[in-house]
């Protein structure tokens, strides 16, 4: 198991006014290097936050210096390295999982000690450092396949997946320690996509927008699963807002955070008319149909967390690919139809050691 080192560190010094419930100031992110840690964390900093990034650093770590931000390259599994790095810390956020089905089926053994079996220990020693806010990242995909013509929080949870089964298991363990002074929220995204520095071209748009601009074809999976999305930037925007909540308002409370569920047909239309327009050399961009193995489908509902927190999500599968575009005419992602460090499932692969 790695060990914790610390790369950089920035000195904590926002002072302490006198008030009954103190604001979050510092923010740890378990996963943080990832591909929405990458976008958020600089994002918290320019907000005026202290950030903590743990994270294995399997996939690399793309975040610059910053005086407030202290990178820990660290093993979430390693309860007790994680609990020194809580120390000082108001709220953690936790996006630190082996991600997507592909990846977690390489190895079920080391992604169930990663994906569930540390979870509850990470929450205690959070809760035991004085934390005052958990918030985790579990996913929509927790709902399999469903006819229902809107899948709410309430729906149950048929996982097809080892992957989805766990994620929603975490969240009862983090629910038994919701207390007045540890306040804990369940988010279940949708599949986020668009552009960040720690990019993943395994996700349905970024697969789509790349092929797209890079082969001039798109190959669609099957096509009549629906699936909802969400902007990378949204997910971030949401990320902020549960930050600056109040405690009423998101303690205990699981929320679906989706928009524009559509099937993945309809997705590779959207993706195809953007790259056209950005590229028109390109055109016409062929989509191919092709049998797949993979049923979920879904269409998840996402009005609960509009009336609780006012969040709308205010960019589409459209903008996503159009971010992918203007990254591709800036030369920020070579290479990207065979480069290994775009896909998880690969990365993975290569025999790293997490």
């Amino acid at each position: 198991m790695m060990q914790v080192a610390e790369i950089h560190t920035g000195q904590r010094s926002h002072p302490k006014a006198a008030m009954e419930k103190m604001p979050i100031r510092n923010v740890l992110i378990a996963g943080g290097a990832g591909y929405v840690g990458t976008l958020l964390t600089p994002q918290l900093l320019d907000a005026g936050y202290d950030v903590t990034v743990y994270d294995t650093m399997y996939y690399g770590c793309f975040l610059a210096p910053h005086p407030r931000l202290k990178i820990v390259q660290g093993d979430i599994r390693d309860t007790d390295n994680f609990r020194v790095s809580c120390e000082g810390v108001d709220a953690v956020i936790q996006l630190a999982c082996i991600s997507n089905d592909p990846s977690f089926e390489l190895d079920e053994q080391l992604s169930t000690s990663i994906n569930y079996d540390c979870f509850e220990p990470m929450v205690i020693a959070a809760k035991e450092q004085g934390v005052k806010r958990f918030i985790y990242a579990s996913s929509s995909s927790v709902y399999g396949v469903s006819d229902a013509p809107d899948v709410t929080e309430e729906h149950p949870l048929v996982p097809l997946t080892l992957y989805n089964k766990f994620k929603g298991m975490c969240e009862p363990l983090l629910f038994k320690h919701q207390s007045p002074d540890f306040v804990c929220v369940t988010i279940r995204p949708a599949t986020l996509c668009g552009y960040s520095p720690r990019m993943r071209l395994d996700l349905s748009v970024n697969i789509l927008t790349n092929h797209a601009v890079n082969n001039g074809k798109i190959t669609v999976f099957g096509g009549d699963q629906k699936r909802p999305n969400l902007h990378i930037q949204d997910m971030c925007d949401l990320y902020k807002l549960l930050l600056e909540a109040e405690d009423g308002e998101i303690a205990g409370q699981t929320f679906n955070a989706g928009y524009q569920n559509h099937t993945i047909n309809e997705i590779a239309e959207f993706v195809r008319s953007v790259v056209e327009e950005e590229f028109p050399e390109r055109a016409p961009i062929e989509i191919v149909r092709t049998p797949s193995n993979d049923p979920r489908s879904y269409h998840i509902n996402s009005d609960k967390i509009a009336r609780h927190l006012g969040f709308r999500p205010k960019r589409g599968i459209e903008d996503a690919a159009r971010d992918l575009c203007r990254a591709f005419k800036a030369g920020l992602l070579p290479d990207s139809l065979k480069d290994e460090r775009y896909i998880n499932v690969k990365v993975l692969k290569s025999g790293a050691s997490v």
